[in-house]
């Protein structure tokens, strides 16, 4: 097993995409660690963790919150010995936040990604480098999409955040880098599976003049090399493969999932 005993934090864990990466690390022989803000949805994910024979446990932790996060990563230091990867997903509503122009936006949904998404990641990351300095080991993962690399419209703040959330992932893989701690970005295109992604293909139809969400995913889909969008199983192997050893001499870069929609 590629991550056996390793002990895995994820934020964000009641999401579909926090969900395909935990059931893919416990299959992998991690011990899953699930946070979040809602006790329901957390149940759930890990209820079908443990049906399938994986470890798990769940607590209520807000990524935006420094003394919570801290605390909760003491307690599984300081019961299970190590912490090895921390995964940041964490996302935000998107009605309001995409979909309009910039010049029709306010400051306030501009800055809404930023002021969440970025500062939760900057949060949940800085104090997982900090705790793994100790042992001079562990794996860092963040996550962004197309709109970071290339001129997407009706993103808003999105895209300046995702931006944001690379160049911090450069920083700080810089700065951990002499600790043996790597710091990865996951850069994926829209992931249709998913609700969010449903959502906000839906609010570009809408801004862009298209009948619906389908319309626009097949526009999206044929912008891509492969002619289609990735799946969560793709982009959940890829993590596994990242957190584990046998990525051992990658770090501080941003790892492309996306299809071919964006060409390094």
């Amino acid at each position: 097993m590629l991550l056996e005993n390793k002990k895995v934090v994820i934020y964000g864990g009641g999401g579909a995409i926090a969900k395909a990466m935990a059931k893919a690390f416990a299959k992998e022989g991690a011990r899953v660690f699930l946070t979040g803000r809602s006790s329901s949805k957390l149940n759930a994910v890990a209820d079908e963790i443990l049906m399938e024979g994986g470890t798990v446990e769940v607590a209520l932790v807000d990524a935006l919150d420094e003394n919570a996060v801290n605390k909760h990563l003491d307690s599984v230091i300081n019961e299970f010995g190590s912490l090895d990867i921390s995964f940041n997903t964490t996302g935000i509503p998107q009605t309001g936040v995409q979909g309009t122009p910039l010049i029709e936006l306010t400051s306030e949904s501009f800055m809404n990604p930023i002021s969440n998404y970025l500062k939760s990641n900057f949060i949940t990351a800085t104090i997982a480098a900090r705790k793994m300095s100790a042992k001079k080991s562990g794996v860092i993962l963040t996550i962004t999409a197309v709109p970071s690399k290339l001129p997407a419209p009706l993103v808003g703040g999105m895209a300046p955040s995702w931006a944001g959330i690379e160049a911090f992932t450069r920083t700080l893989a810089g700065e951990m880098g002499p600790h043996s701690i790597r710091v990865v970005c996951l850069r994926v295109d829209g992931i249709p599976e998913t609700e969010t992604v449903t959502t906000v293909f839906g609010l570009h139809a809408k801004g862009s003049g298209m009948p619906s969400h389908k319309e626009f995913q097949g526009l999206m889909e044929s912008f891509t090399l492969l002619k289609r969008l990735p799946k969560l199983a793709e982009v959940a192997n890829t993590a596994v493969f990242i957190a584990s050893d046998n990525a051992s001499a990658i770090t501080g870069t941003t790892i492309n999932i996306t299809c071919g929609s964006v060409v390094d």
